[in-house]
């Protein structure tokens, strides 16, 4: 296991702290490594493990223990619909469900009524090169699930430690879930420096959280563009936090005013702010902007992380060599995943991508060799013969109506404008949307505008573009 994926081997830290919980008691490396054992000492080799997430000392000490005793866990959201993870046991039977009930480890019986079957994780049963499942889906319980292996933990985490400059010395806070590839690559990524985390179910709109970050001299923190919405409106910027000196944000495109508002901020006051890009199939992380750039290259998505190689392909799957032309974007590195899984016997499957994975993210490039991301490729609608973006009009709207937040949906007969607004749009407030829009090239007649209360989104702030089909409110 050692070769496979060293940052599971928590012992060699021996002492050194690693997790403190919300009373403040520290856990060592050693102490974590031998509590995550015990809860799995009877597990055998290569089970298939539902693990019920929440983010407590407890829950990371149990994902720790399934990897070193070499089983495959799936992580899964604590709050999960029964249904939903139902529907998942039925599609993977699972060796064991575990969570934890009032701090007490509970294990799930499996259907045959033991909680090792004769038959448990038979022979061939998991590729061995399988190491941990993940869902791209949030909470709602679809099958489809993303393969990774032991070379994409170890050598995303690896990445992340190089250009993020993690050291034992600092230590970051558990506000993403750990079920969440961007929550999880934290841990992955601190574990294998030696550093530290404090580990909180506290949310950042309760007064205990800022508490926590002072006491505890939280010095990186971690936000999807939700998060970082919301920490402006909390005055993040004007809070006495004098150790927080890292701050990361991926998870979707952070509005152009928000990158530079907190690279602003960073940079006054001597912080580094990292803008980075990813995806589950890529483990966690597949580009970074180093913060001395954050200003200069507004929305761009940064570099490849060490390792990693990006290109561009137009419609005919040919490389695009020129500057600042939009093409799918493409990367390569050995933190691409072995691919999906949509049923038990997919759980055998070997190396599908081979390394390169597709994004369906549309990009360009510039003259320096920054990325920028410009679309999806299934985000796109089609009127008087142009292909428009709807993701561009949303970005469209976010830099010109800031006030507001938006989102759009649409076929090529329809495109649906979401305004997050109280009370009802008022004739100039629907006048500027039109404006707009009319700039993208649409008329007022290919546009249906509605007020909602809110945004759907899942539990890493993404808006949820599904639910919108239908008006959230009239």
């Amino acid at each position: 296991m050692e070769a496979k994926m060293p940052f599971v081997q928590l012992e060699q830290y021996g002492n050194r702290p690693f997790l403190i919980d919300h009373s403040g008691k520290v856990f060592s490396y050693l102490e974590i490594a031998e509590r995550g054992d015990r809860m799995v000492s009877d597990f055998p080799s290569r089970s298939l493990v539902f693990l019920l997430c929440e983010n407590t000392v407890d829950h990371i000490a149990a994902y720790f223990g399934l990897l070193r005793k070499n089983c495959v866990p799936l992580l899964l959201d604590a709050h999960l619909e029964e249904g939903a993870l139902q529907k998942l046991e039925r599609c993977y039977q699972p060796d064991a469900v575990i969570s934890f009930e009032n701090g007490m480890l509970v294990r799930r019986k499996t259907q045959e009524g033991e909680l090792w079957t004769q038959n448990s994780s038979p022979v061939g049963r998991l590729h061995p090169d399988l190491a941990l499942l993940l869902s791209t889906s949030g909470s709602t319980g679809d099958p489809k699930l993303t393969r990774l292996s032991y070379k994409n933990l170890q050598s995303n985490a690896k990445a992340i430690c190089s250009y993020l400059k993690i050291d034992p010395s600092q230590r970051a806070v558990t506000n993403l879930p750990m079920h969440y590839t961007y929550g999880l690559s934290v841990i992955h990524s601190y574990a294998l420096a030696g550093a530290s985390l404090l580990v909180t179910d506290l949310t950042m709109f309760e007064e205990g959280f800022w508490e926590q970050m002072k006491t505890q001299k939280v010095t990186s923190l971690a936000g999807v563009p939700y998060t970082w919405e919301m920490l402006k409106r909390l005055k993040l910027t004007e809070m006495d936090l004098p150790d927080l000196q890292v701050l990361t944000q991926a998870g979707g495109r952070l509005p152009v005013k928000l990158q530079q508002y907190f690279g602003e901020w960073a940079e006054r006051t001597g912080r580094k702010f990292y803008i980075m890009y990813g995806q589950t199939e890529a483990t966690a992380r597949m580009s970074y902007l180093p913060p001395e750039q954050c200003l200069d290259k507004p929305g761009s998505i940064g570099i490849p992380i060490p390792g990693g190689r990006f290109c561009l392909l137009d419609e005919t799957g040919s490389e695009i060599k020129e500057n600042d032309v939009q093409g799918e974007l493409i990367f390569a590195g050995d933190n691409v995943s072995l691919g999906y899984a949509e049923c038990m016997e997919d759980l055998q499957k070997g190396d599908e991508n081979a390394g390169v994975l597709h994004t369906g993210d549309l990009a360009r490039q510039d003259v320096d060799g920054f990325y920028y991301i410009t679309g999806r490729k299934n985000r796109f609608v089609k009127r008087y013969g142009k292909r428009i973006s709807l993701d561009h009009l949303e970005q469209l709207l976010g830099e010109q109506i800031a006030e507001t937040a938006f989102a759009c949906t649409g076929t090529d007969d329809l495109v649906m404008v979401y305004a997050v607004k109280e009370g009802t749009l008022s004739s100039a407030e629907t006048d500027r949307i039109l404006e707009v829009m009319k700039k993208a090239g649409l008329r007022g007649k290919d546009l249906r505008i509605k007020r909602i209360d809110r945004l759907p989104r899942n539990t890493t702030g993404k808006i949820q573009y599904q639910e919108l089909t239908e008006p959230v409110a009239d």
